[in-house]
């Protein structure tokens, strides 16, 4: 037996597993593997070694065509785009024309696209490192950097090749994966963004309806059509998914490209994540949300995905404004009720808040309604609202407030609320959850629920603005969503 004969001996079982996709830590890889899969209507787990092999060779095809295409031209969109996954590789190499071929000839289009298809096939067992791969433990068909394995999960490692470092050894499914990392993606021809979860199904939901979109951008090599931007292309998968979410969102926003490589990761938990998703925040009560963060230069469905991703505290805080200004119009009050139920959840659900606390700040928002609902102005709205973000002017306001309401008879008819909420304006428990001022604190929470709560119970004691002053309050108020924000959600409620 000859040499080689031996060596291909001792590598044939390895072999077989070179066809079998397997889902790794690695998010990247993860997604990649979703996208590969999908190329052939399956998933990692179901795809059969054929299925594999059939889609590589979907993926091999859209490069080769690729390759010789111009990034700048209308049909060198996915060259352009192969720039920031995969930089200097065989298909984009800015040199791949350069040269002569093996035969001693200048270069054609046709050296090019053998180079892209060896780039992607499987290389020799007689080649394969001794070495596991790096992510799921298989054997190992090379050493990897930059040029095939976008960057990993902090900006700070570059996943370069530095000197006397062969790369990281990658077996050839997981290699695969990354060349697949652009179907999954939303492409932009600069730096992209993907979803991902360990919620299984919804991270195969997600890439699934991503890479079908992708595929018709391969096949043809144009650029897609203007897409919105990456908050709101992420809220409306999530708005989208009808099924129960297991776990939380990361929205990566990536670029491999050597001019500036980009790593971002904004995490959605996974209260949030299933709270936006349709199987809750669902109806009427959703539209209002979103005309809640509506401003004059931006649509509500951009503000309230930027807000859930980044900063998931404003949307109690922007939803709160909203129903400040809305008071003054009694057209509207479905409407706040709609809004203050959602809040309800939005406290319990998300932000985890517990029941004997609610109950707490609801008492002192009713008492406060009762003495701000006989004022026909609403300076005293105005003053909580400015001091929900100032603890000691509120504590002073409260003080205040308390003495008026330790003033009233409750013998007199008109002060019945009295009997039915008996003490002192603001108890021991919830003056301590509005005014905590322990760094951990989430008396802002606590606040912006106090105004949420009082002004859900003027609405059910019938107070609004009257007059002049409800007129002067209606400029200040975005009673319509704009034509972005129509569209988003006819779009959104057409598709359930």
């Amino acid at each position: 037996m000859s040499h080689t004969e031996s060596h291909t001996t001792e590598v044939a079982p390895d072999a077989a597993e070179q066809y079998r996709l397997t889902l790794t830590p690695h998010p990247l890889q993860r997604i990649g593997a979703y996208a590969l899969a999908a190329l052939v209507e399956s998933t990692p787990a179901e795809l059969t070694p054929d299925d594999f092999r059939a889609a590589v060779e979907r993926m091999t095809g859209d490069a080769v065509r690729a390759s010789v295409r111009e990034s700048k031209a209308p049909d060198g969109f996915w060259q352009k785009a192969s720039l920031s996954f995969f930089p200097n590789a065989p298909m984009n190499h800015p040199g791949r024309y350069k040269g002569k071929n093996e035969e001693g000839e200048p270069k054609t289009a046709r050296d090019v696209q053998e180079a892209t298809r060896r780039w992607l096939s499987l290389p020799d067992p007689a080649t394969w490192p001794g070495a596991d791969c790096a992510l799921c433990g298989r054997r190992a068909i090379g050493w990897y950097g930059k040029q095939d394995m976008p960057l990993a999960e902090s900006q700070a490692y570059r996943n370069t090749t530095p000197r006397g470092h062969e790369g990281t050894a990658l077996c050839h499914p997981c290699l695969c994966s990354f060349h697949a990392l652009p179907y999954g993606s939303q492409l932009t021809g600069g730096t992209s963004t993907a979803l991902h979860s360990w919620d299984e199904r919804f991270t195969a939901y997600t890439v699934g309806r991503r890479a079908a979109l992708n595929t018709g951008v391969a096949a043809t090599g144009a650029a897609p059509g203007k897409e919105h931007t990456r908050e709101v292309v992420a809220l409306r998968a999530l708005r989208g998914y009808a099924e129960p979410l297991r776990a939380g969102v990361d929205l990566l926003v990536f670029n491999n490209n050597n001019r500036g490589q980009v790593l971002e990761r904004h995490h959605l938990d996974q209260p949030l994540a299933e709270w936006l998703s349709g199987r809750h925040a669902a109806g009427p009560g959703f539209r209002v949300l979103v005309r809640a963060h509506a401003t004059a230069r931006t649509s509500g469905y951009v503000v309230l995905g930027r807000n859930a991703f980044r900063a998931p505290e404003r949307i109690l805080g922007a939803s709160a404004r909203w129903l400040l200004r809305a008071a003054a119009v009694p057209e509207l009050r479905e409407d706040r009720r709609l809004l203050s139920a959602l809040l309800r959840t939005f406290a319990e659900k998300v932000m985890q808040v517990q029941e004997k606390d609610l109950d707490e700040i609801r008492a002192v928002a009713r008492k406060l309604a009762y003495q701000l609902g006989k004022e026909e102005s609403w300076s005293g709205l105005k003053q909580l609202r400015r001091y929900s973000r100032e603890p000691a002017g509120l504590r002073r306001w409260l003080t205040n407030q308390g003495i008026k309401w330790a003033c009233l008879d409750p013998g007199l008819p008109e002060n019945g609320v009295k009997k039915e909420l008996e003490g002192p304006l603001v108890s021991e428990r919830a003056y301590l959850l509005l005014l905590d001022p322990s760094p951990n604190s989430r008396a802002w929470l606590h606040r912006d629920l106090l105004l949420v709560g009082v002004l859900e119970e003027l609405d059910r004691l019938g107070w609004h603005l009257k007059g002049d002053r409800a007129q002067e309050a209606m400029k200040e108020l975005h009673r319509d969503t704009n034509d972005e924000d129509n569209e988003l959600l006819s779009d959104e409620e057409g598709e359930r």
